[in-house]
């Protein structure tokens, strides 16, 4: 057991990460799946794209973002939760900023700013993560 990964994991004293332009993430993921805290700040958006290979899963924890799936728009604000299936077009934008939790699977490589420090990987290598 001496090769294990440790599953201990944590964020703090880590600077979150830039995604895009005034949207930070932290990320900390395993074989499957990846959980992120997400933070726009006021006026900060994601464009449309989709996610081909990912599943993805949102809980509003904090403010409020306005969030396009498919042509239909919703204000969605702590306690609600977006799911969005692999492939599915999607775009968000923060007027006054927003956190959130995202956990998305199969594990999407872009998402995670340090491989080493941000993935427990198992004996299987990471083999179900996927590049963008």
């Amino acid at each position: 057991m001496d090769n294990v990964p440790s599953p201990f994991r944590s964020w703090n004293g880590v600077e979150a990460w830039q995604f895009v332009d005034g949207v930070r993430l932290h990320a900390i993921g395993g074989e499957q799946i990846l959980l992120c805290r997400v933070t726009y700040e006021p006026g900060k958006q994601v464009p449309d794209h989709d996610h081909e290979h990912t599943e993805q899963v949102m809980a509003i924890v904090d403010g409020e973002v306005t969030v396009t799936v498919e042509g239909e728009t919703r204000d969605v604000k702590a306690g609600d939760v977006i799911v969005i299936n692999r492939g599915v077009r999607h775009s968000l934008f923060s007027e006054n900023g927003v956190t959130f939790f995202e956990a998305l699977a199969p594990v999407p490589l872009d998402h995670v700013p340090d491989r080493d420090r941000d993935l427990v990987v198992g004996p299987d290598g990471g083999s179900h993560h996927v590049e963008r």
